[in-house]
């Protein structure tokens, strides 16, 4: 009887007092021990009302049915397809809406909407993936930052393709702890290329010097992620550089220059197409055969293979980086023992003679840098003392 007079009043009755009654009948079917055909009635007019002009009436319905999952699967339905003021509190928290009604309204809604859904807590695998395939970049920055959403692998590197040249989108990405190593590592890819156009656009540098010292820095990059990264996510991290013609003889001997193991044997286990376990057996057989072998299988040019057998007899007598940071540099004794070599050694090609000249340089610089580091630290350690 009640909502019978309900929908009589509501014909005539100002926007604002049709909201806040609207909002009293929502509360009333979840709260309230309704008759069987209170019920029916209390929602044949929540449907009528939203056909209401009124937004306000239906942002009343959308703040009370958002987060119930007890609320009417109809009216919840239409509101998620309504303007966005009014569809974003159900788009953000109802329980009703199942995967494929979010994965719908992504690709059909707008940046707004997308965020919303973005948003969500417990966003399982599908629904992400298709606010990375299609989502706006504000849409894309909440996913990242929506620590309840579950992402997966070519997921991320589908956000790195289409906004990795966003700093927010990488900064984001960049400070997550589980990021994947071939992800990271994409991202930095993005980052030097934009540098390197920035600098060219500038009249800074010539483009085939930007490309050189961003090629550079990304080889830098590569060894310091992948001194963290163990496991599959090195193996991935090694795929990915291999798809994207990074895996080159350079690489790989900057990485075995600079003690990271780790990185030098996936790579080789990758190219060659050897097992892990049977490439590390070959590279510690000290007869040299072997690792000639393993070389030649991995395609790797013949010119550097005097380069790889020195830095290898290095490694054996020096033992290898077991840390992170240590591993992330190039080792001046280990680069300047293969240079002295190869410079005495006809055989040696011009091209990586140039390569490890560079190579000494830089672990000569870094080197110096340490070493400076050490000295302000040991100095600020002394006047410490002295001031207690």
């Amino acid at each position: 009887m009640i909502v019978r007079q309900f929908i009589s009043w509501i014909r005539t009755a100002p926007a604002g007092e049709r909201a806040e009654a609207t909002r009293s009948l929502a509360r009333a079917w979840l709260i309230s021990d309704l008759t069987e055909d209170d019920r029916a009635a209390a929602e044949g007019a929540l449907l009528m009302l939203l056909d209401d002009p009124s937004p306000l009436v239906r942002q009343a319905m959308s703040q009370v049915f958002s987060r119930s999952a007890e609320a009417p699967a109809a009216i919840v339905q239409a509101l998620a397809l309504d303007q966005a003021s009014i569809a974003l509190p159900v788009l953000e928290h109802s329980p009703l809406l199942i995967d494929a009604d979010l994965v719908d309204i992504v690709a059909t809604g707008n940046s707004d909407t997308q965020c919303a859904i973005a948003r969500r807590v417990n966003l399982p695998p599908s629904v992400s993936a298709a606010i990375a395939e299609v989502g706006s970049p504000a849409a894309a920055l909440e996913l990242i930052e929506n620590a309840y959403a579950e992402l997966a692998p070519f997921s991320w590197d589908r956000i790195v393709e289409r906004h990795g040249h966003l700093a927010a989108i990488r900064e984001s990405m960049l400070v997550l702890e589980g990021l994947p190593s071939a992800t990271r590592m994409a991202l930095v890819a993005k980052l030097s290329d934009t540098l390197a156009q920035f600098v060219v656009a500038k009249n800074w540098l010539s483009p085939d010097r930007a490309g050189r010292l961003a090629s550079e820095a990304r080889e830098r990059s590569t060894v310091n992620i992948a001194a963290r990264s163990r496991g599959e996510d090195m193996q991935g991290l090694v795929q990915h550089l291999r798809a994207t013609g990074q895996l080159t003889a350079g690489l790989i001997l900057r990485a075995l220059l600079s003690g990271n193991l780790e990185l030098f044997d996936a790579s080789l286990a990758e190219l060659s197409g050897l097992p892990h376990a049977r490439v590390t057996a070959l590279l510690h057989d000290r007869g040299g055969a072997s690792v000639q072998a393993l070389l030649i299988r991995a395609g790797l040019p013949e010119s550097t293979f005097a380069a790889f057998r020195i830095a290898l007899e290095v490694c054996h007598e020096t033992g290898f980086v077991d840390t992170p940071g240590g591993a992330a540099r190039l080792r001046r004794r280990m680069v300047e023992r293969v240079l002295t070599h190869c410079e005495t050694d006809r055989k040696a090609a011009e091209p990586l003679l140039i390569l490890l000249r560079r190579f000494a340089t830089e672990s000569a610089r870094e080197e110096a840098r340490m070493f400076c580091d050490e000295l302000v630290a040991e100095d600020a350690i002394t006047h410490d003392l002295i001031a207690a």
